[in-house]
């Protein structure tokens, strides 16, 4: 039987987009996915076709680029805080609304946690029922395996790239706001993330989650952590 990691990597490959072209090729997905099909940006901003922001010089991006097609599946950014000082977007968005813990950003310094953001995926690869509505392709509760086919791949390698390129540049946690419901499917396929602030409308409801490299590897089975050690060296060769 066919291995995750050998399935996932004869569809995709995974880039960190180190050029400024390779930056459009996810500014464009963005667009296409936050403006054009959601409306959750205002495209009349964007005249050029590129969705962006100020975090986006203090950020890591990266997209998975389909084999068959030679074009960008989805993508996602890992957003750093390099000052040490500057908040990430979800302490702003929840501001108020985090948890007290040991989880929580104010117990380590910033320069050892990011955040993952704008993770999408193209329509292309959102065609079951329910995933039109999703900017990464989630369709109600599943707890669907991953090893299924009818599991959202792109999504699974999205999350599992941000991991793999956090723990390459040795961050010792990441937050990312998401769906209680993508948080169960995540959890499903071993990946666990914590929450630890309240749900609150944001583009939906969704909340603060975060997830440690300790924790990562407590709980991904051998396939998943196989691709996630793949996808490790593929960053590191890049």
């Amino acid at each position: 039987m066919e291995h995750l990691a050998q399935h996932f990597f004869s569809y995709f490959e995974l880039h960190q987009a180190l050029t400024p072209e390779q930056v459009d090729i996810a500014l464009r997905l963005r667009y296409a996915v936050y403006c054009e099909e959601l409306a959750y940006e205002d495209r009349h901003a964007f005249p050029d076709g590129r969705e962006s922001d100020r975090y986006d010089p203090q950020s890591r991006h990266c997209y998975l680029l389909h084999k068959a097609t030679g074009r960008a599946a989805g993508c996602f950014r890992l957003i750093l805080s390099p000052d040490g000082v500057s908040q990430l977007p979800f302490e702003q968005v929840c501001d108020g609304h985090l948890e007290a813990g040991p989880l929580a950003p104010s117990t380590t310094a910033r320069q050892h946690f990011g955040e993952i953001s704008r993770l999408a995926v193209h329509s292309d690869f959102r065609r079951r029922a329910g995933e039109q509505t999703s900017p990464i392709g989630i369709a109600g509760d599943s707890d669907a395996n991953p090893d299924s086919r009818h599991y959202p791949m792109v999504a699974l390698g999205l999350f599992l790239g941000a991991s793999a390129l956090a723990l390459n540049l040795g961050l010792e946690r990441v937050y990312v706001m998401m769906e209680p419901r993508l948080a169960r499917l995540l959890r499903s396929c071993g990946i666990v993330f914590t929450q630890v602030g309240e749900v609150i409308d944001y583009h939906g409801r969704r909340g603060p989650f975060v997830i440690t490299g300790e924790a990562l590897y407590r709980t991904l089975g051998g396939d998943t952590r196989e691709l996630l050690e793949t996808m490790r060296e593929q960053l590191r060769q890049q």
